[in-house]
């Protein structure tokens, strides 16, 4: 472990030492570094209706947990895993017919490289640049509703992968499951998006 990992280590430490005690100062501050983060990922799996209350259960359940809190993971990746599991939970209840992600295991782990992407994917984008997209407000329509429609962990992946940034061993640890299955999930999601793009472009040729 780097000088720097320590000194963070150590930090934290003291961090959670402090919430512990009770120290609201302390709390704000976990609050304002990870809650925004923590409502993406909420969102993400369980969607915009029972995101502020899953998160807000969160929250109850991380103070209540703290002191059985090991340092295993980073103080972040453990909050976003008790978000997580929360709001797995929450998709099962509010829809007992539906699963997280339809046979998202069903792909060999070695089509993939260490990001996501497949080895033999070809996605040959013709808007340019992201902020091409962003201009064309039908485009982000589409998007946005295909995003949606995504299963819960597709979406879950993609949030924290690719717009929070969050590492793959993280992503990993949040939702209790490999590295290739991440990856699966991931290049399902992407290619989903991609498609409706590509079908947008063509019906615009």
């Amino acid at each position: 472990m780097s000088f720097f990992s320590k000194l963070r280590k150590n930090d934290e430490s003291q961090l959670i030492k402090q919430l512990i005690a009770g120290d609201q100062r302390a709390f704000q501050r976990v609050v304002s570094a990870h809650h925004n983060t923590m409502l993406s990922v909420a969102r993400a799996i369980v969607g915009e209706a029972f995101a502020d209350e899953v998160v807000q259960d969160a929250w109850i359940s991380a103070i209540k947990a703290l002191p059985q809190f090991e340092g295993r993971s980073s103080l972040k990746t453990w909050l976003l895993h008790i978000v997580a599991n929360g709001a797995k939970t929450r998709v099962r209840r509010e829809n007992r017919m539906s699963s997280l992600d339809d046979n998202w295991e069903s792909e060999p782990a070695d089509k993939f490289d260490r990001t996501g992407h497949r080895y033999d994917d070809v996605l040959p984008w013709e808007l340019a640049t992201p902020e091409a997209i962003l201009a064309n407000d039908q485009l982000q329509t589409i998007i946005e509703h295909t995003f949606q429609k995504l299963p819960a962990l597709q979406r879950a992946a993609l949030t924290m992968y690719d717009l929070e940034g969050i590492e793959m061993n993280e992503i990993c640890n949040i939702l209790s499951i490999s590295s290739s299955n991440v990856r699966v999930l991931l290049h399902r999601a992407r290619t989903t998006l991609h498609h409706k793009i590509e079908q947008y472009q063509q019906s615009e040729k």
